[in-house]
């Protein structure tokens, strides 16, 4: 008899814990233990990418680069308006598409998968049988249209969307939505969205608006919502910039987080985000202060800066920008158009040694940044390896030297090789150092013979 009324209570209890079992707090960090890699469709299409586009570098991403480590295929802003633009946003009649419960719904002239209300399943299906992962992106807040036609939230006793919202603190770049109230229905807003989205397959989700000013109250009905969806949706906070008094806030509720504002292929967008990539080294690991997409390959076919084109960064640009971005451990977005790749840009998001850095580096802090030279180290535990990025950020037309004092690093000689060339380049007591051209640097790896 006892045993019949225990299990009875633990049927209960079950129930009245709600459909779902929520994950425990803090659990999502283990779902990303190091970096997210993958690609997404922003630098290349902007708001206007399509099925076929995304299927097609889902394709390359699994035949190319997928035993390296690259597994994230991220539907970048705005697959639920129909009728979207390239080079900026259809702010003046936007035709959206919506559920019932005042959900977006993908627009079915770009997703034809998506009839008959399916949503992104099919499409996350296609990704998941590849051996990849499927992502998406949302503003935060609530549809206007939603709050216009009143339309009710699911999980409620006839809360309506205009209950919940207020137009204070709206996007001032994209007015979509309206940001949620933290009142009641507004919790239940987040869950039904996470809800549908856990039933499409989504593994990644990349949140825009969260960062200036910072929407702490939205940012924590977001991790309440994901924690119970039964799914393990690794969570990206956008754009930047994330304050720094932040910090410990947001790494104990995302994933990744953006760092600064877009990243293009200009020079000084690259010192810019070295400048405020200061600031963020202590909080490197188990979640990811985030540089931005990746803006190298193809870009801009349809997207918000500039004509159809291969990057224009320089070679020595290109190294630099990969050599920040993996000493650092930030996640590895790429934004350019896979397919359209050339050997040189392939080359750059498969080196084994780099990635190798990239996944198992620890203890990452800059020695220096000063007089247009930047100096980063890190140390892989598994080796006892040291890494070290050596950067020449000058405009001047002429080499110059950048030099570390071995002692610290820990050493006092060393033996060192080119991570990516993978070639020895000598031995060295008490200095390291390298004459680099303007915008050059170089990665090492080091290991210690004394």
């Amino acid at each position: 008899m006892r045993k019949t009324i225990l299990f009875f209570a633990i049927i209960l209890l079950g129930y009245s814990s709600g459909a779902s079992a929520q994950f425990k707090s803090g659990e999502f960090k283990n779902w990303a233990k190091t970096p997210p890699m993958g690609w997404n469709s922003w630098d290349c299409y902007g708001p206007t990418v399509e099925e076929h586009e995304v299927k097609s570098n889902a394709d390359y991403m699994a035949k190319h680069l997928k035993k390296y480590g690259w597994e994230y295929i991220v539907v970048d802003i705005r697959w639920f308006v129909e009728n979207d633009k390239a080079g900026g946003y259809n702010q003046t009649d936007p035709r959206y598409v919506l559920d019932e419960y005042g959900r977006y719904q993908p627009a079915v002239n770009r997703f034809p998968s998506a009839k008959d209300g399916k949503g992104f399943k099919e499409l996350a299906d296609y990704v998941h049988k590849k051996g990849l992962k499927f992502g998406i992106h949302i503003m935060r807040g609530i549809p206007k249209e939603a709050v216009a036609k009143k339309l009710p939230i699911k999980g409620t006793n006839g809360i309506t969307a205009d209950k919940i919202y207020t137009d204070s603190i709206q996007c001032t770049w994209l007015r979509d939505n309206y940001t949620i109230l933290d009142v009641p229905g507004a919790q239940e807003y987040y869950n039904s969205i996470f809800e549908l989205y856990a039933s499409w397959g989504v593994d990644f989700i990349k949140i825009d608006d969260l960062s200036r000013p910072y929407h702490q109250a939205e940012i924590e009905m977001i991790r309440k919502a994901i924690d119970r969806c039964e799914r393990k949706i690794v969570l990206s906070t956008s754009p930047g910039e994330t304050p720094i008094d932040k910090a410990d806030h947001v790494k104990d509720h995302a994933n990744m987080w953006r760092m600064v504002d877009d990243v293009w292929d200009e020079w000084r967008h690259i010192t810019h985000l070295m400048k405020i990539s200061e600031k963020w080294y202590d909080f490197i690991e188990p979640t990811w202060p985030d540089c931005d997409m990746i803006p190298l390959g193809r870009i801009s076919i349809r997207g918000e800066r500039g004509a159809d084109r291969m990057s224009r960064l320089t070679k020595d640009e290109q190294y630099t920008l990969m050599n920040l971005f993996t000493i650092f451990k930030s996640p590895l977005m790429f934004g350019g158009d896979l397919p359209s790749n050339d050997a040189f840009t392939l080359s750059l998001l498969t080196n084994k040694n780099v990635l190798k850095m990239h996944k198992e580096g620890t203890e990452v802090r800059q020695l220096f940044q000063q007089d247009k030279k930047l100096a980063i180290t890190s140390r892989n535990r598994k080796t006892g390896e040291v890494y070290l990025a050596l950067f020449n950020l000058s405009d001047e037309n002429n080499k110059r030297k950048v030099e570390v004092n071995l002692s610290e690093i820990g050493m006092q000689e060393c033996s060192a090789t080119d991570l990516w060339s993978g070639k020895k380049t000598g031995f060295y007591s008490d200095k390291i150092s390298a004459e680099l051209p303007p915008h050059a640097s170089l990665l090492l790896k080091l290991k210690k013979t004394k």
